[in-house]
Order: C-alpha cells, then sequence, then structure tokens
C-alpha cells in the first residue's frame, strides 16, 4: 500500500510526474506542480482524464480557459491542445491523471 500524498516533492518550477500504475492500455500518474509550472503545451495521442486533489490551477484547452479547484476533474481526448496557465503556492497542487492509449 503506498499513499497519494507520501513523499511530495517540493519543485520551484515545472511539474513532477510519478506513474503509479500501468495497466494494459491505461496509465495513472501522479503530478505535483510547482508554482511556476511552465505553461507547455501538450498535444498528446492518447485520451486523458484528470483530477485536481489540491491547490487551484487555471488550465487553457482548445482555446477556453478553466479555473479548477480540489475536486474538479476534467477529460482531456487526444489530440486537444492544452496547458496549464497557474497554479497556487499554497496548498501545492496535486493532481491525479488516467491516461488511455488507444
Amino acid at each position: 500500500m503506498e499513499n497519494l500524498f507520501a513523499d511530495l516533492p517540493v519543485l520551484a518550477t515545472g511539474e513532477a510526474f510519478d506513474e503509479l500504475m500501468r495497466c494494459r492500455n491505461v496509465r495513472i500518474e501522479r503530478i505535483a506542480s510547482s508554482p511556476v509550472p511552465g505553461s507547455v503545451w501538450y498535444d498528446q495521442p492518447h485520451d486523458e482524464w484528470v483530477v485536481l486533489l489540491t491547490g487551484q490551477a487555471r488550465l487553457e484547452m482548445a482555446g477556453e480557459v478553466l479555473e479548477m479547484g480540489p475536486g474538479d476533474h476534467l477529460f482531456i481526448p487526444a489530440r486537444t491542445w492544452h496547458r496549464v496557465l497557474a497554479t497556487s503556492d499554497e496548498p501545492r497542487c496535486l493532481w491525479l491523471a488516467v491516461h488511455i492509449d488507444p
């Protein structure tokens, strides 16, 4: 047994991705964000479902800006351009992402 909140990295910039499980075409990741996430654009070849566990975040997806808080989740279809615009400093953002490969 492990705990999602254990051993969280404290980052000055960027994000840390920890793979928690992989089974056939599904991969589950824990993502810890710094207060300066980096605004990298993602265009992934797979679907993704993501939930924000702690913190506040602002995302841009397919031209729309989304404000997220704890418990908010969304589905990102494959090949949908998206990026993290801002994340809170306290509490830090912690995400759980489920990637579904074709």
